[in-house]
Protein backbone atom coordinates (compact mmCIF):
# COMPACT_ATOMS: atom_id res chain seq x y z
CA UNK A 1 0.00 0.00 0.00
CA UNK A 2 1.40 3.80 -1.18
CA UNK A 3 0.30 4.91 2.37
CA UNK A 4 2.53 2.91 4.41
CA UNK A 5 5.20 3.76 1.90
CA UNK A 6 4.36 7.68 2.68
CA UNK A 7 3.96 7.69 6.01
CA UNK A 8 7.10 5.64 6.18
CA UNK A 9 9.43 8.56 4.29
CA UNK A 10 7.74 10.67 6.42
CA UNK A 11 8.65 9.17 9.72
CA UNK A 12 12.05 8.96 8.86
CA UNK A 13 12.48 12.20 7.64
CA UNK A 14 10.73 13.63 10.79
CA UNK A 15 13.35 11.38 12.55
CA UNK A 16 16.37 13.02 10.35
CA UNK A 17 15.34 16.46 10.29
CA UNK A 18 15.10 16.61 14.49
CA UNK A 19 18.38 15.02 14.54
CA UNK A 20 20.15 17.59 11.67
CA UNK A 21 18.30 20.26 12.47
CA UNK A 22 20.70 21.73 15.83
CA UNK A 23 23.62 21.34 13.62
CA UNK A 24 22.70 22.04 9.67
CA UNK A 25 19.10 24.06 9.24
CA UNK A 26 19.50 24.53 5.72
CA UNK A 27 19.91 20.95 5.40
CA UNK A 28 16.99 20.35 7.50
CA UNK A 29 14.86 22.31 5.12
CA UNK A 30 16.25 20.81 2.13
CA UNK A 31 15.46 17.50 3.45
CA UNK A 32 12.06 18.73 4.12
CA UNK A 33 11.75 19.94 0.76
CA UNK A 34 12.73 17.04 -1.06
CA UNK A 35 10.65 14.88 0.72
CA UNK A 36 7.40 16.97 0.14
CA UNK A 37 8.42 17.05 -3.24
CA UNK A 38 8.73 13.23 -3.50
CA UNK A 39 5.74 12.23 -2.13
CA UNK A 40 3.61 14.80 -4.46
CA UNK A 41 5.21 12.92 -7.56
CA UNK A 42 4.22 9.51 -5.60
CA UNK A 43 0.85 11.17 -5.58
CA UNK A 44 0.47 12.94 -8.94
CA UNK A 45 -0.62 9.50 -10.72
CA UNK A 46 -3.58 9.07 -8.74
CA UNK A 47 -4.43 12.59 -9.15
CA UNK A 48 -4.30 12.15 -12.93
CA UNK A 49 -6.30 9.28 -12.55
CA UNK A 50 -9.21 11.14 -10.85
CA UNK A 51 -8.97 14.17 -12.96
CA UNK A 52 -9.27 12.02 -16.42
CA UNK A 53 -12.53 10.54 -14.28
CA UNK A 54 -14.31 13.70 -13.47
CA UNK A 55 -13.78 14.59 -17.27
CA UNK A 56 -15.38 11.44 -18.70
CA UNK A 57 -18.02 11.78 -16.14
CA UNK A 58 -18.58 15.75 -17.23
CA UNK A 59 -18.73 14.75 -20.67
CA UNK A 60 -20.99 11.88 -19.90
CA UNK A 61 -23.00 14.40 -18.31
CA UNK A 62 -22.76 16.91 -20.85
CA UNK A 63 -21.42 19.54 -18.75
CA UNK A 64 -19.72 22.08 -20.17
CA UNK A 65 -16.40 21.79 -20.77
CA UNK A 66 -15.20 24.92 -19.49
CA UNK A 67 -17.06 24.24 -16.10
CA UNK A 68 -14.99 21.17 -15.60
CA UNK A 69 -11.84 22.86 -16.64
CA UNK A 70 -12.72 25.82 -14.27
CA UNK A 71 -13.27 23.48 -11.22
CA UNK A 72 -10.27 21.26 -11.95
CA UNK A 73 -7.99 24.50 -12.16
CA UNK A 74 -9.86 25.80 -8.87
CA UNK A 75 -9.10 22.84 -6.92
CA UNK A 76 -5.36 22.63 -8.46
CA UNK A 77 -5.02 26.18 -7.04
CA UNK A 78 -5.79 24.99 -3.83
CA UNK A 79 -3.57 22.16 -3.61
CA UNK A 80 -0.67 23.82 -4.81
CA UNK A 81 -1.09 26.97 -2.47
CA UNK A 82 -1.71 24.42 0.72
CA UNK A 83 1.61 22.90 -0.71
CA UNK A 84 3.40 25.60 -0.91
CA UNK A 85 2.24 27.41 2.21
CA UNK A 86 3.24 24.52 4.24
CA UNK A 87 6.67 24.57 3.14
CA UNK A 88 6.90 27.44 3.82
CA UNK A 89 5.60 27.43 6.99
CA UNK A 90 7.98 24.81 7.71
CA UNK A 91 10.75 27.24 6.81
CA UNK A 92 9.75 29.29 9.57
CA UNK A 93 7.87 32.50 7.55
CA UNK A 94 4.42 32.37 8.35
CA UNK A 95 4.18 36.01 6.97
CA UNK A 96 4.99 34.54 3.48
CA UNK A 97 2.74 31.29 3.73
CA UNK A 98 -0.41 33.85 4.69
CA UNK A 99 0.51 35.77 1.63
CA UNK A 100 0.52 32.17 -0.37
CA UNK A 101 -2.73 31.14 0.77
CA UNK A 102 -3.96 34.93 -0.20
CA UNK A 103 -2.91 34.20 -3.44
CA UNK A 104 -4.40 31.12 -3.74
CA UNK A 105 -7.71 32.32 -2.43
CA UNK A 106 -7.80 35.45 -4.77
CA UNK A 107 -7.02 33.09 -7.78
CA UNK A 108 -9.87 30.83 -7.06
CA UNK A 109 -12.19 34.15 -6.76
CA UNK A 110 -11.89 34.76 -9.90
CA UNK A 111 -11.77 31.64 -11.39
CA UNK A 112 -15.29 31.34 -10.14
CA UNK A 113 -16.64 34.34 -11.10
CA UNK A 114 -18.14 32.85 -14.61
CA UNK A 115 -19.56 30.19 -12.95
CA UNK A 116 -21.36 32.31 -10.44
CA UNK A 117 -22.63 34.31 -12.98
CA UNK A 118 -24.06 31.44 -14.83
CA UNK A 119 -25.40 30.29 -12.14
CA UNK A 120 -27.45 33.86 -11.09
CA UNK A 121 -28.53 33.84 -14.79
CA UNK A 122 -29.77 30.51 -14.80
CA UNK A 123 -31.19 31.42 -11.39
CA UNK A 124 -33.03 34.90 -12.98
CA UNK A 125 -34.05 32.85 -16.17
CA UNK A 126 -36.27 31.10 -13.69
CA UNK A 127 -37.75 33.98 -12.06
CA UNK A 128 -40.98 35.08 -13.98
CA UNK A 129 -41.03 38.83 -14.78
Amino acid sequence: MEIIQIVSIGIVTSLLVLVIKEQKPSFAFFLILLTGITIFVTVIQYISEILQLIQYLGDKANVNGMYIETILQIIGIAYIAEFGAHIVRDAGLTAVAAKIELAGKVLILVLAVPILTAVIETIIGFIPT
